[in-house]
C-alpha cells in the first residue's frame, strides 16, 4: 500500500511537471539543464519533467512604465522638472528575458537619461511649446534601443514639464502685458473706425449742402436772369413808346423809379417818419399815366386780335 502510494503521488509530481498552462497575454520560456530551448505560447503544452523547466513567464500584453520627475536644465540655463510614462510591449519573450537584466529597470533609466538629453538640447520656450516634438524624439530613440531586448515601445509621453516659481511669474507678467496690448490694439482700431466713420459721415453731409447751395443759387440765376429778360422787355416797350411820341410811357418808366426810391425810403430800419414829398400829387398823375399806357396796350393788343 505504501509503494502504491509513493507511485500516485510521484505520478501527479510528474503530471504537475510535465503539463503546463499558458494563460493567455503571458509566454512562459523553457529551459532544458539552465538552456533556452523553445517558447510556450497561449494553451496547454507538455515538457519533459525534471529535464524541462520554465525559466521566465513574460508578459506579453502592453504596458505602462512610470518614468519618476527629474531636474533638467535647458539649452539657455532654465531649470525644468519633467516627468514621463512610457508604454512598451514585449514582441519576443526570449530576447526579453535573456538579453537584458531587469527589463523595467533598464527601460524607465533609459528614457531618463533621453528625458534629459532631449529637453537639455531646447530652449524653455521650445521645451513649453513643442511638446509633441519631445515626445516623437523620445519614441524614436527609445524604440531603436530597445529593439534588441525584444520590446517595441508605442509610445512615450511628456506627462509634467514645471519650470521654476520666477519663471513662471515672469511668464504670467508677460502674458497679462500681451493681452493688454491686444486690448489696447483693438480699442484703438475701434476709435481709428470711428473717426472714419464720422469723417465720412460729416463728408456726406458737406457734399449734399455744396449740392444744396448749388441748386440754390442756380435757380437765384435763374430766377434773375428771368427778371432781368422782364425788365429788358419793359424797358424796350418803354423805349419804343417813346420813340412814338407817347408821353406815357415816360411817365410810367419815372414813376416806376419814383415808387422803387420811395419803398426804400420807407422800409429803412433807421428811418422813424416817413416824410411824403410834396410832389406826391405828381406820383398820382404818373400811376394814371401808366393807367393810360396799359389801356394803350391792350387796345393795341385787341386791335391786333381783330386783324388776325
Amino acid at each position: 500500500m505504501i509503494f502504491i502510494g509513493v507511485l500516485a503521488v510521484l505520478a501527479v509530481v510528474v503530471v504537475a511537471l510535465a503539463v503546463k498552462s499558458v494563460p493567455q497575454g503571458r509566454e512562459f520560456t523553457v529551459e532544458r539543464f539552465g538552456r533556452y530551448t523553445r517558447t510556450l505560447k497561449p494553451g496547454l503544452h507538455f515538457i519533459v519533467p525534471f529535464v524541462d523547466g520554465v525559466g521566465y513567464k513574460m508578459n506579453m500584453r502592453e504596458r505602462v512604465l512610470d518614468v519618476p520627475k527629474q531636474e533638467v536644465i535647458t539649452r539657455d540655463n532654465a531649470m525644468v522638472s519633467a516627468d514621463a510614462v512610457v508604454f512598451i510591449q514585449v514582441m519576443n519573450a526570449a530576447r526579453a528575458a535573456y538579453e537584458v537584466d531587469d527589463l523595467d529597470f533598464a527601460i524607465v533609466n533609459l528614457a531618463l537619461t533621453n528625458v534629459r538629453t532631449v529637453v537639455g538640447s531646447m530652449e524653455l520656450d521650445e521645451v513649453l511649446s513643442k511638446r509633441d516634438d519631445i515626445n516623437a524624439r523620445l519614441l524614436t530613440v527609445i524604440d531603436a534601443a530597445t529593439n534588441p531586448w525584444g520590446v517595441k515601445v508605442t509610445r512615450i509621453e511628456i506627462r509634467d514639464l514645471t519650470p521654476p516659481a520666477d519663471i513662471t511669474e515672469a511668464m504670467a507678467r508677460q502674458m497679462k502685458a500681451e493681452r493688454v496690448k491686444r486690448a489696447d490694439i483693438l480699442e484703438a482700431e475701434g476709435d481709428k473706425l470711428s473717426a472714419i466713420l464720422r469723417a465720412e459721415g460729416q463728408k456726406q453731409s458737406q457734399i449734399l449742402e455744396a449740392e444744396g447751395r448749388r441748386e440754390a443759387a442756380f435757380r437765384d440765376a435763374e430766377a434773375r436772369e428771368r427778371a432781368a429778360e422782364a425788365e429788358a422787355k419793359a424797358t424796350t416797350m418803354v423805349s419804343d413808346a417813346i420813340a412814338k411820341g407817347d408821353l406815357n410811357a415816360i411817365n410810367y418808366f419815372l414813376g416806376q423809379k419814383y415808387v422803387e426810391a420811395f419803398a426804400k425810403l420807407a422800409s429803412s430800419d433807421q428811418q422813424k417818419t416817413v416824410i411824403i414829398p410834396a410832389e406826391f400829387a405828381s406820383i398820382i398823375g404818373t400811376l394814371a399815366g401808366v393807367g393810360e399806357l396799359a389801356k394803350a396796350a391792350r387796345d393795341a393788343s385787341g386791335e391786333a386780335a381783330r386783324n388776325a
